[in-house]
């Protein structure tokens, strides 16, 4: 299982990283989203995946971490996703933007010169 998981984040990464080198800015924009994907599932993977176990300290159990979930990793990835989606959000709109005023979906602007 968490060499599933590990692979499956390096190659979000991967992915995402290759992205984020394209020429066009949609291209960018979902190597970003990839990237931030990537990234919350390792912070969420550091944090020791356990099934059924719950974050909260119950009354007569021990507060140790084989018993419980740690809630670290749960709010930093929960703080992230809302981060992530603004970021999104904010460089759609502006990509929709440039690619209005300028007529290329090309990060510099303009398609290149051969």
């Amino acid at each position: 299982m968490l060499l599933l998981l590990t692979l499956f984040i390096g190659t979000l990464a991967g992915c995402g990283t290759w992205l984020l080198l394209r020429a066009r800015s949609f291209d960018t924009i979902l190597g970003l989203t990839l990237l931030s994907y990537a990234v919350n599932l390792f912070i969420f993977a550091m944090g020791r995946v356990k099934v059924n176990a719950v974050p909260i300290i119950d009354k007569g159990v021990a507060a140790t971490l084989a018993t419980h979930a740690d809630p670290l990793p749960q709010a930093l990835v929960l703080t992230a996703i809302v981060i992530s989606f603004a970021m999104t959000a904010l460089l759609l709109g502006i990509a929709l933007r440039a690619r209005g005023e300028t007529g290329s979906d090309h990060v510099d602007g303009q398609e290149p010169r051969p």
